[in-house]
């Protein structure tokens, strides 16, 4: 009986707290907020034009910050400024040598794609399938997904070949002859 006595006693004082506290929350106005320029502010500076803002209130989000020494020479870096490490004349070989690897075999991958799109492309004609013959919509939808996707390896095989070139290697088409 005294634990539920003490128990009611509690509530009632926390109880009259909180009646205390509300008219004083209810009457309490949003503070007002100015516009200084570009900034935004509570406590306006006399010497700017600062102007009072209407409606609600204004949430400001930090940005982020960049971080000094580091970002500047990684950026110098990256973009092979006066602080990029130079590489031994073997080394720079090798890597050309990889580079031209990896280029040789994705020319290859993309002028077999060629061939295969061409051999299904069938000079603008492809043959239609089962469920074209009633809805002729999804051919056409067909043929133009091929002739785009034979663009996009044209130009992949055009730029590969630029890119031999650039490096010096002869690069041959899937016919036969030197672009």
């Amino acid at each position: 009986m005294r634990s539920h006595l003490f128990c009611f006693a509690r509530c009632l004082v926390l109880m009259g707290l909180a009646l205390a506290a509300w008219p004083v929350a209810a009457t309490s106005e949003p503070q007002r907020i100015y516009r200084c320029g570009n900034a935004y502010t509570n406590q306006p500076d006399p010497t700017m034009n600062c102007k009072p803002m209407a409606g609600g209130s204004v949430t400001v989000i930090e940005g982020t910050r960049v971080q000094g020494t580091q970002a500047v020479g990684a950026a110098a870096n990256a973009s092979g400024g006066a602080g990029a490490v130079k590489v031994e004349g073997a080394d720079q070989r090798q890597r050309d040598a990889q580079a031209q690897v990896v280029l040789q075999s994705e020319l290859q991958r993309a002028q077999q794609l060629q061939a295969d799109l061409l051999r299904e492309w069938n000079n603008g004609e492809p043959e239609r399938r089962a469920d074209e013959f009633r809805q002729p919509q999804k051919y056409q939808d067909r043929v133009a997904q091929l002739r785009a996707a034979l663009q996009r390896t044209q130009a992949d095989v055009a730029g590969l070949q630029r890119e031999l070139a650039r490096l010096g290697v002869n690069s041959v088409a899937p016919n036969g002859v030197k672009p």
